[in-house]
């Protein structure tokens, strides 16, 4: 039992995917600081709304009290995530996708998947067809 688990902890995929973990962790953070001390202060700047975060509606309740949406925090949690999300893109897949496409080419390697296989033209199943109907006719 030991001896699987020490197997499985010293799995190459194992390893990376926990440095993947707390590097991604650790680049969130960045962003987030960048979304809150930049990107949403620049945005309620342009709205006149101060922070993001203090937008937010408030309605009166049937029995006289008030709800508070707090569609700021929201705003705030989209906006996080399309930035971490378009900053791994452009920063990390784009990049590596180039990179593999380059190497693959220098290789002289194509991706069998994206070629798609040559359909036969009109002329050449009219011709198949005709030497089916010749091959039934002499049987």
């Amino acid at each position: 039992m030991i001896k699987g688990f020490k197997e499985f902890i010293l799995r190459g995929n194992v390893i990376d995917l926990a440095v993947a973990v707390v590097i991604g962790a650790a680049f969130t953070a960045i962003v987030n600081a960048i979304v809150q001390g930049f990107i949403n202060p620049l945005i309620g700047f342009v709205f006149q709304i101060g922070d993001l975060t203090n937008l937010n509606l408030s309605v009166p309740t049937i029995f006289g009290g008030i709800a508070t949406f707090e569609f700021g925090s929201i705003l705030v949690a989209v906006i996080n995530f399309l930035a971490v999300a378009a900053i791994v893109y452009f920063v990390f897949v784009f990049p590596m996708n180039r990179w593999k496409e380059r190497a693959a080419a220098r290789a002289g390697v194509t991706d069998a998947a994206s070629e798609e296989p040559k359909l036969p033209t009109e002329q050449e199943l009219l011709v198949q067809i005709r030497d089916l109907l010749e091959r039934q006719n002499k049987a």
